[in-house]
């Protein structure tokens, strides 16, 4: 076959026809509208050619502000409760089940949720059908009505949640005093109410042995002097923020809990 040429393919035979221009076929031309004027630019699109003409207009998220509705204070005196804990971290705060919640509130009666309950808990379990875990140092009853929370170093170390302030807060708690505290928490206490405060680890060690000892344990924290005072009537200079409004130079000691977002933190006050 070869020989005989029938697979040879001869170099005139007809190729398939070059694409032509298509041509307007109207199928009804009964229902063809009469032809009208024309616009000056295509719709939804820019009269400059640009592209982007169909896009929705930018619009801008609400701005977020801090929290005015806290408690003002100056002069704070309160029960002291001992978390003798080191790297507590937000997910012992607040566990992660809780923050399906679409609400800003109701985090209290879960704070620190897995220490102070002997059964697992989730959105929607009455807290007081709950059995409590006795041995927990916040569950004893000496401890009742603390305001303020003595803890160990890298305190609120982890994720970033703005949660595990929410319900500290909402559980009673207006002050931190402890070594350390976690960058990002330490500036998500001053965004929901909460003060936390940095003292020498020898001074928190000494702090945690009176509250140990001493039932009813109090402190007194004094922002206007900057002090935090024991029952002794000890003055323990502490590293409580200073705020500085918006002008240059004019700083002021007000009351804790009426921060505004035009605040700026300045130095702490030396040990």
């Amino acid at each position: 076959m070869a020989r005989a040429g029938l697979f040879d393919v001869p170099g005139n035979e007809r190729r398939p026809p070059r694409c032509r221009r298509a041509l307007r076929l109207d199928i009804e031309p009964q229902l063809q509208r009469p032809p009208g004027g024309r616009g000056a630019h295509a719709p939804r699109e820019p009269g400059d050619g640009s592209r982007g003409g169909g896009r929705r207009p930018l619009r801008r998220c609400p701005r977020i502000e801090l929290r005015k509705d806290h408690e003002q204070f100056a002069v704070l005196e309160g029960v002291v409760a001992p978390l003798d804990r080191e790297n507590v971290d937000t997910d012992a705060i607040i566990p992660k089940q809780f923050l399906k919640s679409i609400h800003r509130t109701g985090f209290g009666p879960h704070c620190f949720d897995e220490w102070r309950y002997l059964d697992p808990g989730y959105i929607g379990i009455d807290p007081a059908s709950r059995k409590l875990d006795s041995e927990f140092e916040l569950n004893r009853t000496r401890y009742d009505g603390a305001s303020i929370l003595l803890t160990r170093e890298n305190f609120g170390c982890g994720s970033s949640r703005e949660h595990a302030p929410w319900a500290l807060e909402q559980y009673g708690i207006r002050v931190l005093v402890g070594s350390s505290f976690a960058d990002i928490f330490f500036n998500n206490c001053f965004k929901n109410g909460l003060l936390p405060i940095t003292l020498p680890t020898e001074v928190i060690d000494r702090l945690f042995d009176e509250a140990a000892a001493t039932k009813g344990y109090r402190l007194t924290i004094d922002l206007e002097k900057q002090v935090v005072v024991t029952p002794s009537g000890e003055a323990i200079a502490c590293a409580a923020r200073r705020l500085i409004t918006g002008k240059t130079g004019d700083i002021s000691n007000d009351n804790f809990g009426s921060i505004k977002p035009t605040l700026t933190v300045v130095d702490r006050l030396p040990q």
